[in-house]
């Protein structure tokens, strides 16, 4: 699924900006030139959130931007500026060996020499997400119900082993608080 293209405009003194809404997003992004007074490169340790960091590092390899690595912290504590280095001074290779949401990163630069870090967040921090529920790929919303059928299947054996004929209703509230970082249904 690709961004939406919201806007696209340009003006004869050099002003241009680009908005785009990323897929399943209430937010979007703005690029352009002469927007801001901030010198080119100025801004650095830029946040860009993924929920597939390997995939989001090939798709923009494949746009021809040079993205470092994946890595992770050695450690759970912020203790550095975030460019170059994230959680200290060390960057350890690979995506976090536990796969823990917030823990995995990929850095790049964009044409002005802006630093970006990409961070991968699968799972919401409690209370992080309000609204609406969404999925941003077939794939999200799969692996949503997965997670959904093996803790419905427990509630199944809590409840006598009986089959649950409302089950549609017990998965869409499981997975709707699960979003929302709420404590999962029993």
């Amino acid at each position: 699924m690709r961004s939406r293209l919201d806007a696209d405009f340009a003006s004869g003194d050099g002003w241009r900006v680009i908005q785009f809404t990323p897929p399943g997003s209430p937010a979007s992004v703005i690029f352009g030139k002469n927007v801001t007074a901030a010198a080119p490169g100025s801004a650095q340790g830029l946040y860009l959130i993924v929920s597939d960091i390997e995939g989001a590092r090939s798709d923009l390899i494949g746009r021809g931007v040079e993205v470092s690595d994946v890595f992770h912290g050695a450690g759970d504590t912020h203790v550095g500026a975030d460019e170059p280095y994230l959680f200290g001074r060390l960057r350890l290779g690979g995506p976090d060996p536990e796969h823990g949401s917030y823990r995995s990163f990929a850095s790049f630069r964009d044409p002005d020499g802006n630093g970006w870090l990409m961070q991968e967040i699968t799972t919401r921090l409690p209370g992080r997400i309000e609204g609406d529920t969404t999925f941003t790929s077939a794939a999200d919303l799969a692996s949503a119900l997965r997670r959904a059928a093996a803790a419905h299947g427990e509630h199944e054996k809590r409840s006598g082993g009986q089959h649950d004929a409302n089950w549609p209703d017990w998965y869409a509230e499981y997975m709707v608080r699960e979003q929302a970082g709420k404590p999962p249904l029993s």
